[in-house]
């Protein structure tokens, strides 16, 4: 990986119909790198990574409809998504790129492959498989304002620890940066058998997993991996958020890939 280090990103917005998109643009003269956070999560997720990596790859992260500075749609739908990512590419005047995601972004990310053939490059999903299940329900609990900080993260409780980046101050209390039911409809949309979209592409693709891992198991990695042409599976010593708990180790993986690419 080079040591070079990026310069702060500059944060963008496009109009979508009628509403904001967010993103940030870690400029360089690389390669794009369209990286695609999870639940809960924003651009912002993914500043260390484009540190490690440098100015060999100009990383624009999106934060993805109702998150982060991005307003909330109508819907939450697949469609939605997928053509968000694509409208910020064309925005920049990118005809492809490599992409990364994370959980939602990681589908995200294979359905854009999918979808738009010839727009990405290669594939990096971390931590997500082709046949989810998941339940956000318990967000519908989290409070949604409160008079300050320190009174919020108490209410948010052991969830807390995974939502400081998301925490804001509003004018009428301290908030999280989404709205817990948006993010519920979002997972019930997620829901499903991708299988079909997973096996449309075969663009090179890194799989990656974390060994602790509740929500990708090895076994379903491993389908993926060998049923999917060009695709390349790394365990790491990590839960499901593998660029957090393994930097170093994730960033070293995502970096060997796109060298090799």
């Amino acid at each position: 990986m080079t040591s070079t280090i990026p310069p702060e990103p500059k944060r963008a917005a496009l109009m979508v119909a009628g509403r904001r998109l967010s993103f940030l643009d870690f400029g360089g003269p690389g390669r794009p790198l369209l990286a695609l956070h999870a639940h809960f999560g924003e651009g912002r997720t993914f500043a260390r990574l484009a540190r490690e990596l440098g100015d060999s790859w100009r990383i624009i992260a999106l934060d993805q409809r109702g998150h982060g500075r991005s307003d909330s749609p109508p819907d939450f739908s697949r469609t939605g998504y997928v053509e968000d990512a694509a409208a910020v590419l064309e925005h920049l005047g990118i005809q492809s790129a490599a992409v990364l995601g994370h959980s939602l972004g990681g589908v995200n990310a294979y359905q854009l492959a999918a979808r738009f053939p010839g727009l990405v490059t290669a594939l990096i999903v971390e931590d997500i498989g082709v046949e989810v299940d998941g339940d956000l329900s318990f967000t519908l609990s989290w409070p949604h304002r409160a008079p300050t900080r320190t009174e919020l993260l108490e209410e948010l409780g052991p969830s807390a620890i995974y939502l400081m980046d998301a925490v804001r101050e509003y004018p009428d209390g301290w908030g999280l940066a989404f709205h817990p039911k948006d993010m519920n409809a979002s997972q019930q949309h997620l829901n499903g058998d991708h299988w079909i979209d997973w096996l449309a592409s075969d663009c090179p693709a890194l799989l990656l997993r974390g060994s602790r891992s509740t929500v990708l198991s090895a076994k379903h990695a491993k389908d993926m991996a060998a049923r999917r042409p060009h695709t390349r599976l790394v365990e790491l010593p990590a839960g499901h958020t593998v660029h957090e708990t393994a930097p170093v180790e994730f960033a070293a993986a995502v970096s060997g890939f796109l060298s090799s690419l």
